[in-house]
């Protein structure tokens, strides 16, 4: 047992939740951290105290996340803390440190080369396995290759699934599985892996090599895990494995965050931990320590009685104990249920900041104090929305706001377009965070092209015409396809461009049209500082901005057309929760009642109806188009 000090730096520096997380340095723990409550602090803090303390030998504490990007906040975190040798990783980092060290030992030989991109080889495989298949579904081809082996699912039981789960784009099961085998023997031949084969093949070598297995859980007795919500099936065995049925793991996570099931992860680990360990150290982070007590009541409200959800209460800024949000104190409710998650792209970032310095021995939120109520705003279509969500930016650009403390969060990447024009149009530089911008992604590219090359031949006809031929050669379809995935996303941006049609004054010609696309894909470069945030709701998560723009919030765009089921439908609502959470002072949702060109009327999205955001006093936001738009009471 630790011989705790009530004086020491390390503890003071946390309120009494982050403390008992910190205390608890032996044996399993489990740490329910909500959005903004200061988590990365709390377990950096608790390593640094461990081996303050003397209970942890820093050469065999394992701290394990999910980016690249995230380990290496944590590393300089422990650095600063007097922590610094502390190994902190991804798992799939440190696995293959792992396989790459035992494989000339057990195998001979130095370990396969792993892939970067599965594209190529999938296109040789293609070849091989004689099935015609475009750029697009190969890549959905590729997810669905991640999503069956993160998953553990066996070829067998892969066989049997893909009659009901459906092949990606137009395959049939046979050419998925033609396609599939092809690829596994085309890595064979090459002596290669997938990311995904450097869980499996290290997992599969400690299972099999009892010598492996001694000299990997010698080297690590302590493990900490991060955004555990996140963990997927193969990742959740290895962790178990490196263990070895020792108990010396402390897990973090949000259940409320989870917004990557649809790719084979899930949180059933992070809500099933204290059925795992009966005994385990329970600890509930809810002092929200980012945004004021009004977007903390949005968020709350949102989420009220999901599975797994925690009840925020904005800290204080005095660094007293807060109270909840309307006026109560934390329900307190245990956690039960469960929601399902995945690994998190390598684009996330850690979160930007610690909770404030503290006084008292309680973490203080300096200058969290009330801030203006968050609101919600109707426009006609969406070039209006667009054109009001720039002059918003611009007004508080113009007001004092430094452009980077701003974001714009979109579900998809297809709705970047609009925004980046609108922004440009109004002198203000932009970013696109966690997604290729829209001109350089390939498919925008192809069809900038063939449309300017189309162009050179004058034809009397009306430019929709022009247009939409020239997509429909490349393969888009007036309606939508069905689903996620790459093919979704590509329609998505051809799609963009014939919204564009819609956005130029009468009379424009088919070769100005395409001189405009030229113009727009040359002036669209991403500045690297003093410049607004555009991202997506995904890669957003982690990050944090004083204020939050968060358009486009009908039904068929959050929650997604494809999205459908319960489960589907909950995951888009904890993607909202995700976007409320990144603002710090202000947040502003909107959405139009009309797609571009007044083809179809929509619907304010479900999510907005359950939050009931009543703005006080009628706002009536600039608009570019000089259409009405007002703030929805």
């Amino acid at each position: 047992m630790v011989d705790l000090v009530t004086g020491d730096p390390l503890l003071t520096a946390l309120d009494d939740e982050q403390r008992v997380a910190a205390e608890a340095l032996i044996g399993p723990v489990c740490v329910l951290a909500g959005a903004g409550t200061g988590k990365t602090r709390a377990i950096t803090h608790r390593i640094a105290y461990g081996v303050a303390s003397g209970s942890y030998d820093p050469a065999r504490v394992m701290a394990l996340t999910f980016t690249s990007r995230a380990a290496a906040e944590l590393r300089t975190r422990l650095r600063g803390l007097g922590a610094g040798t502390v190994a902190a990783r991804t798992f799939h980092a440190a696995a293959l440190a792992q396989l790459n060290h035992f494989w000339p030992i057990v195998v001979g030989g130095p370990a396969p080369r792993v892939l970067e991109f599965k594209g190529r080889l999938l296109g040789l495989a293609a070849e091989r396995s004689r099935v015609k298949v475009d750029t697009a579904t190969l890549r959905d081809v590729a997810a669905e290759i991640e999503w069956r082996k993160v998953g553990l699912v066996g070829m067998d039981d892969y066989r049997v699934r893909l009659a009901s789960r459906g092949a990606p784009g137009s395959l049939t099961a046979e050419q998925m599985l033609a396609l599939v085998e092809a690829y596994e023997e085309l890595k064979d031949e090459r002596r290669a892996i997938d990311f995904e084969d450097v869980l499996l093949a290290t997992a599969g070598m400690i299972e099999s090599e009892p010598a492996v297995a001694m000299q990997v859980r010698e080297a690590y007795r302590h493990f900490v895990v991060d955004e555990y919500q996140d963990v997927s099936p193969a990742q959740q065995h290895l962790l178990e494995l490196w263990l070895g049925g020792r108990r010396d793991v402390c897990v973090v996570g949000d259940a409320s965050q989870t917004i990557y099931s649809f790719a084979g992860a899930s949180a059933e680990y992070l809500l099933g931990f204290e059925r795992h360990y009966p005994d385990a150290t329970m600890v509930r982070l809810e002092r929200n320590y980012r945004s004021t007590p009004e977007i903390v009541d949005v968020a709350n409200r949102l989420m009220r009685g999901r599975p797994g959800a925690l009840r925020l209460a904005a800290a204080a800024p005095d660094g007293g104990d807060p109270a909840a949000s309307d006026g109560s104190a934390p329900d307190g409710s245990a956690v039960d249920g469960s929601t399902p998650a995945r690994s998190v792209p390598d684009d996330r970032s850690a979160p930007i900041a610690d909770p404030a310095p503290t006084r008292g021995g309680r973490a203080a939120a300096d200058g969290i104090a009330h801030g203006p109520a968050p609101e919600v705003v109707e426009y006609p279509d969406e070039l209006a929305e667009s054109r009001g969500v720039a002059a918003r930016v611009r007004q508080r650009i113009d007001a004092g706001t430094p452009p980077e403390s701003i974001a714009v969060l979109l579900r998809v990447n297809s709705q970047s377009a609009l925004f980046e024009q609108a922004l440009g149009d109004v002198g203000v530089s932009v970013r696109v965070r966690g997604a290729q911008r829209f001109f350089d992604r390939p498919e925008v590219r192809e069809a900038v092209h063939a449309i300017r090359a189309a162009a050179l031949a004058i034809a009397d006809e009306p430019l929709f015409k022009s247009v939409s031929d020239v997509l429909r050669s490349l393969g888009w379809t007036v309606e939508p396809p069905a689903g996620p995935g790459a093919v979704r996303d590509r329609w998505e941006s051809l799609n963009a461009i014939a919204r564009l049609v819609d956005d130029q004054p009468a009379g424009t010609t088919f070769r100005r049209f395409a001189d405009d696309l030229r113009t727009r894909a040359e002036t669209h470069h991403e500045p690297a500082v003093a410049a607004v945030t555009i991202a997506t709701l995904h890669s957003a998560k982690g990050l944090e901005w004083d204020e939050v723009h968060l358009p486009g919030l009908t039904e068929g765009m959050l929650p997604i057309a494809y999205a459908t089921g319960f489960e589907a439908i909950d995951e888009e609502r904890r993607l909202l929760y995700v976007g409320i959470t990144r603002a710090r002072r202000r947040l502003s949702l909107s959405f139009s009642r009309w797609s571009a060109g007044r083809r179809a009327e929509r619907e304010p999205s479900r999510f907005l109806r359950e939050l009931d955001i009543r703005t006080p006093g009628a706002s009536r936001p600039a608009s570019a188009a000089g259409a009405p738009a007002r703030a929805r009471r």
